[in-house]
């Protein structure tokens, strides 16, 4: 086990960085940041995998699929964290995209011994979440050899989920177990092994590709606008009447009282201002055009940049 290691490019040692505790705190900062200004030309090396993945995966949920985030350690708190931002930036139900760590909660904030080993355990946390075919299952490991997330992909797999496998080495375990292998190699750390560094730098921009881009493809955004906010504070509220003025072209003190009356969803307020309908019969047009935006402005002949 030691051996395999040993040969991963995330686990070398760079003659660069050997005496950062001798330097100042601005030397070492200016070598973090130039060690870290390499790592988004590592993940456009890998954007065709990275697309690729996205598009199968969102035709999954397009068709009712979930999605699920896999990781231990690092890559599994990464994982937790994307998936919690869904539903404030996209208004999504928090069943839509999962994050699951080895080792559960607690491992959030402390190391949970042995977790990350756990191979039946991986395989279990699938198993619980009854993943099922229509699912999309990403396995995270900087290394691409966590056992507890080879489990979980072997699992999904199993079940008839399509799976993604996020490493940071090449010609990995993970990579070798999943539908899509996406390698986002960024060689050896300034700490030697801590790939809470430019690997995890990586995997959180892989993964805020997949999270975006997949909400962009389902519609929950209009343009650049993230039409289902949730306005659950002041900067909110304000951030979605200014959506709706900026979309609908009304006074910011109409557009807030569409908004009241459409219980601060932006759609409904938007297609209430534009079409002169009531909130029902906005929730109504939005449901017939399968909650597109886009598509209910159309509907009454409101073509976007016309």
């Amino acid at each position: 086990m030691s051996d395999s290691l040993s040969t991963l490019s995330t686990e070398q040692s760079d003659p660069r960085y050997n005496r950062i505790d001798l330097l100042s705190t601005e030397q070492v900062a200016r070598l973090m940041n130039a060690a870290d200004s390499t790592v988004p030309a590592a993940v456009a090396a890998s954007i065709p995998e990275i697309t690729a993945a996205i598009d199968a995966l969102v035709a999954r949920m397009k068709a009712g699929g979930r999605l699920f985030y896999v990781g231990a350690g690092t890559s599994g708190r990464l994982a937790v964290l994307d998936a919690s931002e869904c539903p404030p930036t996209f208004g999504t139900d928090p069943e839509l995209v999962q994050g699951v760590i080895a080792g559960g909660p607690p491992a959030l904030t402390r190391s949970v011994e042995g977790a990350e080993d756990d191979r039946q355990g991986g395989a279990a946390a699938i198993a619980e979440k009854g993943v099922g075919a229509l699912d999309s299952v990403v396995g995270i490991s900087a290394s691409g050899r966590a056992p507890y997330v080879l489990g979980a992909l072997a699992e999904a797999s199993r079940r008839g989920a399509l799976t993604v496998g996020l490493s940071c080495n090449v010609a990995t375990p993970l990579s070798a177990a999943a539908l899509h292998p996406i390698e986002v190699v960024v060689g050896p750390e300034v700490v030697t092994g801590s790939t809470r560094l430019k690997a995890g730098t990586a995997q959180k921009l892989v993964l805020n590709m997949i999270s975006t881009i997949a909400m962009v493809r389902l519609g929950r955004t209009y343009g650049n606008t993230m039409i289902e906010v949730s306005a659950m504070n002041s900067k909110l509220a304000d951030r979605a009447a200014r959506m709706v003025s900026d979309i609908t072209g009304a006074a910011l003190p109409v557009s807030r009282s569409a908004l009241e009356a459409a219980e601060w969803h932006v759609k409904v307020a938007v297609l209430m201002i534009e079409h002169g309908l009531d909130a029902d019969g906005a929730r109504v047009l939005l449901e017939r055009h399968g909650d597109q935006l886009e598509a209910a402005l159309e509907a009454a002949g409101r073509i976007r940049g016309a």
